[in-house]
């Protein structure tokens, strides 16, 4: 159960740390919602940038913020490990995993001066060594990128897969139908992407939209991963 006796709480998940996350906290804190913001401490830096295609074909430049700003930044809002340097783990060997784990975690931890507890595996892909090492990092949670479609809570938080992109065409569908919902048991709705996908997809709207209806309601925890989660 969350605060107030609610049994829904609403969730979301950014990776990258790139520029287009200002413009999405933005979005984010005028509707009072909440979102986990997944980092790659080792590359986080406006140095590390690569080009986009918007749908019009036009380029759209994809910039790692600098550190500096970043704890006021996300201030309301939770970080999360996302790897050292953003490789897919799977194919790399454990000591190697752990370094990539275990090094954004405490860095992360310094920059922000908070316990970090959850991530989101890098490119979505994970394997039965990933999974076993993040948990012995000390995350809680980690999370795929296949849709559920579902509100449901797996029991194993470190093979956590969302309800869906923010981009699939079903998101206002999944969206009115917890707004509906009227669970016995607590149930998360977790949207995840990367918010330069606004700026390739040229829909920014879409978020605005979305943060509109689900917003100030009574009966949804409007909560960070780790609050949804774990509730810390």
């Amino acid at each position: 159960m969350f605060p107030n006796g609610t049994m829904k709480a609403l969730t979301l998940s950014y990776d990258d740390g790139v520029e287009q996350d200002r413009k999405l906290v933005e979005v984010l804190n005028r509707y009072g919602i909440k979102a986990a913001f997944n980092l790659n401490s080792g590359i986080q830096t406006g140095a590390n940038h690569w080009a986009g295609r918007d749908t019009e074909g036009h380029e759209v430049d994809i910039r790692r913020m600098n550190v500096r700003g970043l704890k006021e930044l996300y201030a309301s809002h939770e970080v999360a490990v996302h790897g050292l340097t953003h490789p897919r783990l799977e194919t790399l060997d454990g000591e190697t995993i752990r370094n990539e784990l275990e090094q954004d975690k405490c860095n992360l931890e310094r920059i922000f001066g908070t316990a970090v507890r959850g991530m989101a595996y890098p490119f979505g892909t994970y394997n039965a060594q990933v999974r076993a090492i993040a948990g012995d990092c000390g995350l809680a949670y980690a999370r795929g990128v296949n849709s559920t479609y579902s509100f449901e809570i797996p029991p194993d938080l470190l093979e956590y897969q969302p309800s869906c992109h923010h981009a699939d065409p079903r998101l206002m569908e999944l969206a009115e139908r917890f707004i509906n919902l009227k669970p016995a048991v607590p149930q998360v709705f977790y949207v995840w992407g990367h918010s330069y996908e606004f700026d390739t997809g040229r829909n920014w709207p879409l978020i605005e939209e979305f943060c509109r209806f689900m917003a100030k309601r009574d009966d949804i925890f409007y909560a960070t991963n780790a609050q949804a989660l774990l509730g810390v």
